[in-house]
């Protein structure tokens, strides 16, 4: 906030509103908040984005600073209210017919955004906080559906436009302020003065605004007194050029195998073990047979590793591990026809050390002495490194990556320490190059936020005999001139309406890219396609000339 000298008399700058007022005005905590979230949606740059975060966290309340650094990192209120109420209340209280509202909404693509800009003006004024507004919602789930109605519409009436959009977020649990974790973490550090690695570090793990204070977790960190803490994962960009492009030569380099699997940190201190997805997801009960390590593996250690569905020593499909996901008990049966190992390729933590600050090289000797000291038959092995004299020769290993079930090759410097995050210049993937298929175009559905008057998500069909038959959804890979393109084409070619999906004419042949594909009972075609996009729009290919289910059935053979 800064004093301006005008001739109206004496008014201030404020930072919490960005604009000019008198100087007896006063910013309401929430009012603060929202200014904050306005401040960041109005650009797309760097420094704005954190001059705006650091400004905040210096001047906002303790507790809104902790929620606000909560719904950064994806720790939001779960979702209270159904939309479909939500957009009925709000009609009502609008006095518009709901169709009219539901006409509306794809125009402005958001629905929070919609209901924010139909309610009419508010009656009354709030000076509540951040928090008191997150606690309220998080009220919600224990009333009644008119003690709801009731409540929300109060909130509505209290709070201006922008203030209302940040509420109707925390309703229906979609937060976003476009500011990656690293981004906040800079501007923390700025705030602060605390080093970036260690605030990234003190961020991970599983703690709730509910259970920290802003003191406890960022100023006064305590890093024993959450035993399962793990550490900022270390990210690889992608090798577009082949190694030939590093500068360095290939004896500086480590390579081994990209496996397709689920990242994770296995943290075991204390006696305990704590298994940690790359996205901060405690997964230690999906995967109870890891539990072993802890009579083989010290305390005060931590690897990082994938975690893999293995059988008679070799990775099995991706789609086995994935039956374990979003379970909170494993079945006996999944256990035993997809057990799992840790393939582990860093150690992070040794002896109760944070080693991350050492060289690769040294690092992975201490992993290698590690699992030499675990029984073969417990659930870890090493991931091992691939021997290569030169490029050409890690090119000719790369090339038989699907047939080790892997998605490529990680090329690491030796001398490099285990970063957060992604840094640029000492870990790359060379993924080998995707699957392919050319695919009919068969429906298609509007986006959402910026694309919502587009329709960027299509199905696409192969060809069996003179049927078309489904076998994937794709919504990105073509530019946005190519999506204007075909919107224009499906509101002039839509057959069938069937809510927000149209079906179109069959006449578009798209090139469909994937990372891998699998047998899937629950698809119509029998597969399953991992990671699809559009490659590109096949104008030169009519849909007599695409590909058939028997060639999909061929790919699954080979690669699945």
């Amino acid at each position: 906030m800064y004093d301006v000298a005008t001739g109206a008399g004496r008014v201030v700058y404020d930072c919490c509103t960005a604009r000019v007022r008198p100087v007896y005005a006063r910013c309401t905590q929430v009012k603060r908040f929202a200014a904050l979230f306005t401040r960041l949606d109005q650009t797309t740059k760097t420094n704005p984005k954190v001059d705006a975060l650091a400004e905040y966290f210096t001047e906002a309340p303790e507790d809104d600073r902790v929620w606000t650094i909560a719904l950064l990192s994806g720790r939001r209120p779960k979702r209270t209210i159904t939309t479909g109420l939500l957009r009925e209340w709000a009609a009502e209280r609008a006095a518009i017919p709901l169709w009219l509202f539901e006409e509306s909404y794809p125009i402005v693509g958001d629905l929070a955004e919609t209901i924010a800009l139909i309610l009419p003006d508010p009656e009354a004024e709030s000076d509540h906080s951040l928090s008191h507004w997150i606690a309220e919602v998080k009220t919600l789930a224990t009333l009644d559906e008119p003690a709801r109605k009731a409540r929300i519409l109060s909130a509505w009436n209290q709070l201006d436009r922008t203030e209302r959009f940040v509420f109707n977020k925390l309703i229906t649990g979609g937060f976003r302020m476009g500011v990656s974790q690293k981004l906040m973490t800079r501007a923390l550090s700025r705030a602060t003065g605390i080093d970036e690695p260690d605030l990234a570090h003190r961020l991970m793990g599983d703690w709730t605004p509910e259970k920290v204070s802003f003191q406890s977790l960022i100023v006064a960190h305590d890093p024993t007194t959450d035993l399962s803490r793990p550490y900022p994962f270390y990210l690889a960009y992608q090798l577009d050029d082949g190694p030939s492009s590093l500068d360095a030569p290939p004896f500086d380099w480590a390579a081994e195998r990209k496996w397709d699997g689920i990242r994770g940190q296995l943290v075991l201190r204390g006696g305990e073990h704590f298994l940690w997805s790359r996205g901060e997801d405690l997964m230690t009960d999906r995967f109870p047979e890891l539990a072993q390590l802890r009579d083989h593996v010290p305390p005060g250690t931590v690897m990082d590793g994938e975690v893999l569905a293995w059988a008679d020593d070799f990775p099995m499909p991706f789609n086995a591990l994935q039956k374990r996901l979003g379970r909170k008990t494993v079945p006996k049966k999944l256990l035993t026809e997809a057990p799992v190992i840790l393939y582990a390729y860093d150690l992070l933590e040794w002896q109760g050390e944070d080693i991350r600050a050492r060289p690769f090289a040294e690092r992975r000797k201490l992993l290698e002495s590690l699992a030499n000291t675990v029984p073969p038959e417990m659930p870890l092995r090493l991931s091992p490194l691939l021997d290569f004299a030169d490029w050409d020769a890690l090119a000719a290993i790369r090339e038989d990556s699907r047939e080790y079930a892997s998605e490529g090759i990680m090329l690491k410097r030796k001398d490099s320490p285990y970063r957060d995050g992604r840094k640029r210049g000492d870990w790359w993937k060379w993924k080998v190059d995707p699957l392919t298929i050319d695919a009919v175009m068969i429906y298609a559905q509007q986006g959402h936020g910026r694309r919502a008057n587009l329709f960027t998500d299509f199905t696409f069909a192969v060809r069996d005999g003179d049927a078309l038959v489904p076998f994937t959804k794709a919504y990105s890979g073509l530019t946005d001139k190519e999506f204007r393109q075909i919107t224009a084409w499906v509101r002039k070619n839509t057959l069938e309406r069937y809510g927000p999906v149209r079906q179109v004419r069959p006449e578009h042949v798209f090139e469909i890219a994937f990372e891998g594909i699998q047998e899937s009972p629950r698809h119509k075609s029998g597969v399953a396609l991992r990671f699809p996009r559009m490659a590109r729009w096949r104008h030169d290919k009519p849909p007599g000339e695409a590909n058939t289910l028997d060639d999909l059935k061929e790919m699954l053979s080979a690669y699945g």
